[in-house]
């Protein structure tokens, strides 16, 4: 064991400079990260910080112990080796395997690097907590967590199977938050309440209710006979919010009792069952910045990845190899791989900017128009004109005197001073690094050519309109958009020539437009925004769906509203369904009235029928769900079949309910039908609107 620990120190140690190398030259490209700590572990270390969610210590529970088992037995059998972890704190903890190579190790730093400013500038992640208050600091809450549920499962009057039990019902709706408001907007909202005229909101229910009554003036065997203890308890804990409530899980917390099997009734929670249920609830808190995100931060951190390890050289000649493998495991996993298309749609943002960029540069040009743009426009010169300057592409210790001169003219591509120290310690004699004397004599520019531009070099060096693969870019763009940037341009200055608007292109359009991007949007409002037909078709994307009438897979669609609405279903709500609380006393009998926001898309309804039961365990009363099923008659399935196409399916209402004992399915009324029902699917994605 000491061994090893040597060993990891030693490896620990190896990746001190790389580590710093690459939050220099993340910094340089514009990126802001959370500082960021690494950490080697071994592959049992790391299969335990993946069973944990990426962390070091969570409460106790058994189903740490079943991620774990899962997560070594693909390890053994090569199933999905696990290259880092990182997590959303700041600082950021980064742990990375020890197995790794030199050149994985070097991929996974600029990968986290990138991670890591993801998570300091995504408003989503800022949900979780209050950036002012010094980031959301989660690995001291998880802890604190972990420790408060120890203790409590510790307590000699506290059953610890009673315990894991809650955890197991809290588990089960951890996806049922409001994902769009921070984690304590629904606190002390819609508390009880069951008359329209009671004006005080902090008057208690039951008591309002009680005076109520005293109005009457009823003789007390009436008022015992009529308004029992049992009608009062549910009216007093009954409450049907005026809209929908998304938040469900702390609806239950708000709301919810504990049934006892010894009276049969539901009774008050204990103090500690309040407890355990905030901590898993902040919990999922946490964990959705990174659900509604996944798509745009792994296709984010993969894209600067490939600029810092490929385009910057930080992975080294022997290592070029290695690290192209492993990119190619990366963005080769079969699927819808988040990764993949992550880096696709961050490259297209980056591609319509600069088009865009150049494009209204080029509109501005004397005598051109939209209509005689791609006549009077010489492309391939435009093509060869946006190729970065030489010295500037081949940036490094053979350019030094060209990116010298572009310095001393104030060439704002050009780091003057670092060109400067460079030429001093060259003109000294000196070799990289610190002299004898302990002088520094410049950076490193043979390992690090990066160090001699500024971010307006660096972007010029990857500029996207210069890539072999989007050369041809502006050739693609059809007339009608050309008219629709020229329809915004009024008195704007004019070039007279090609060449003087080529002058102003901002190189730097691409990555400005890409930060702005990557702070306000999720997987949902990323999709719908930039899942454009162009990204459709030159990225051969499709639809499929299961086929009823052949009994197989076929692809549905190519068309790109299609291919964008699958997407959007796939991320909106984690991929989820979206369930609401409609009734906490549904038909005035204190049950809990939940709806499923139908979109077209039946739900698994043993899996729902199976979370039901954990409801109930958080109600403490009968809990009822309503849904809509589509059901395909036998005869329109073999006249389909007949046919060769899909058969018709008609679109039932249905409410489960739980009450303790088995599930059982009722017709759904007409009304709360339409109150679940949705004529299209509503994506409500505008992130501006939910932070405001």
């Amino acid at each position: 064991m000491r061994d090893e620990r040597v060993e990891a120190k030693r490896e620990a140690e190896s990746l001190d400079e790389p580590a710093a190398e690459a939050r220099e030259l993340a910094e340089r490209l514009g990126l802001a990260p959370y500082p960021v700590r690494y950490w080697v572990v071994d592959h049992d270390e790391m299969n335990e910080l993946i069973a944990y969610g990426g962390f070091q210590r969570r409460y106790p529970h058994w189903r740490w112990g079943m991620n774990y088992e899962r997560q070594a037995k693909k390890d053994r059998h090569g199933l999905g080796k696990a290259f880092e972890i990182v997590n959303n704190d700041d600082p950021s903890h980064a742990f990375l395997q020890e197995s790794n190579s030199p050149a994985d190790q070097k991929a996974v730093i600029t990968h986290v690097e990138a991670h890591a400013d993801f998570f300091a500038n995504n408003r989503w992640f800022g949900l979780y907590a209050d950036r002012g208050e010094g980031g959301p600091n989660a690995a001291a809450r998880l802890e604190r967590n972990a420790d408060r549920v120890a203790a409590i499962a510790d307590r000699p009057a506290v059953d610890r199977d009673e315990v894991e039990r809650l955890i197991d019902a809290v588990s089960a709706l951890e996806d049922t938050i409001d994902q769009h408001n921070p984690v304590d907007a629904a606190r002390s909202v819609d508390e009880p309440g069951v008359a329209e005229d009671v004006n005080d909101p902090d008057e208690d229910p039951l008591a309002a209710i009680e005076d109520r009554i005293a109005e009457l003036d009823l003789s007390e065997e009436v008022r015992r006979d009529v308004f029992d203890d049992e009608w009062l308890e549910a009216r007093g804990e009954g409450v049907e919010p005026e809209e929908p409530r998304p938040d469900v899980l702390a609806f239950l917390r708000d709301h919810g009792k504990r049934y006892d099997p010894d009276s049969g009734k539901a009774v008050d929670r204990e103090p500690w069952e309040t407890t355990v249920i905030d901590a898993l609830r902040e919990e999922a808190y946490y964990f959705a910045g990174q659900k509604s995100t996944k798509v745009m931060n792994e296709g984010w951190a993969t894209y600067w990845e490939s600029i810092m390890m490929g385009g910057e050289g930080f992975a080294g000649p022997d290592e070029f190899l290695t690290y192209a493998d492993h990119m190619s495991r990366v963005l080769g996993s079969p699927g819808l791989n988040p990764y993949k298309l992550g880096f696709e749609l961050w490259t297209h943002v980056e591609l319509r900017a600069a088009r865009r960029d150049v494009i209204d540069k080029l509109l501005r040009v004397e005598g051109v128009t939209a209509e005689n743009f791609h006549s009077r426009v010489n492309l391939d010169r435009v093509a060869d004109a946006l190729e970065p300057h030489p010295a500037i592409a081949g940036a490094g210790p053979a350019t030094l005197d060209e990116l010298a001169e572009l310095a001393a003219d104030g060439d704002p591509r050009v780091d003057a001073e670092a060109v400067d120290r460079v030429l001093s310690a060259r003109d000294e004699g000196e070799t990289d690094g610190d002299d004898e004397n302990g002088l520094d004599a410049g950076p490193d520019i043979e390992r690090y050519p990066w160090k001699l531009l500024t971010r307006e070099g660096l972007a010029e060096r990857h500029y996207v309109l210069s890539r072999p693969e989007h050369r041809g870019a502006l050739r693609n763009v059809s007339r009608e958009t050309l008219a629709e940037r020229a329809r915004y341009m009024f008195d704007v200055d004019r070039y007279a020539t090609v060449d003087e608007a080529l002058a102003d292109v901002d190189r730097t359009a691409g990555w400005d437009r890409m930060l702005e991007v990557r702070e306000s949007h999720n997987d949902v409002t990323f999709i719908d925004a930039f899942l454009t037909d162009e990204f459709v078709r030159e990225g051969n994307y499709f639809t499929y769906e299961y086929s009823r009438a052949t009994d197989q897979h076929r692809v549905a669609s190519v068309d790109a509203d299609d291919v964008r609405k699958k997407l959007l279903l796939r991320f909106t709500n984690f991929g989820k369904p979206t369930v609401v609380v409609l009734d906490g006393n549904f038909r005035n009998r204190g049950e809990l009235l939940l709806g499923h926001r139908y979109n077209g898309v039946p739900l698994n309804e043993e899996s729902a029928t199976e979370t039901l039961e954990r409801v109930f365990e958080l109600w403490g009363r009968p809990v009822n769900l309503a849904t809509i099923r589509v059901e395909y008659p036998d005869e329109a399935i073999r006249r389909a079949k007949r046919r060769g196409t899909e058969p018709d399916g008609n679109e039932v209402g249905v409410r489960f309910q739980y009450d303790g004992g088995e599930v059982t399915e009722h017709d759904l009324d007409p009304e709360i039908r339409e109150r679940i029902a949705a004529d299209e699917v509503d994506y409500d994605t505008k992130p501006d609107d939910w932070l405001a």
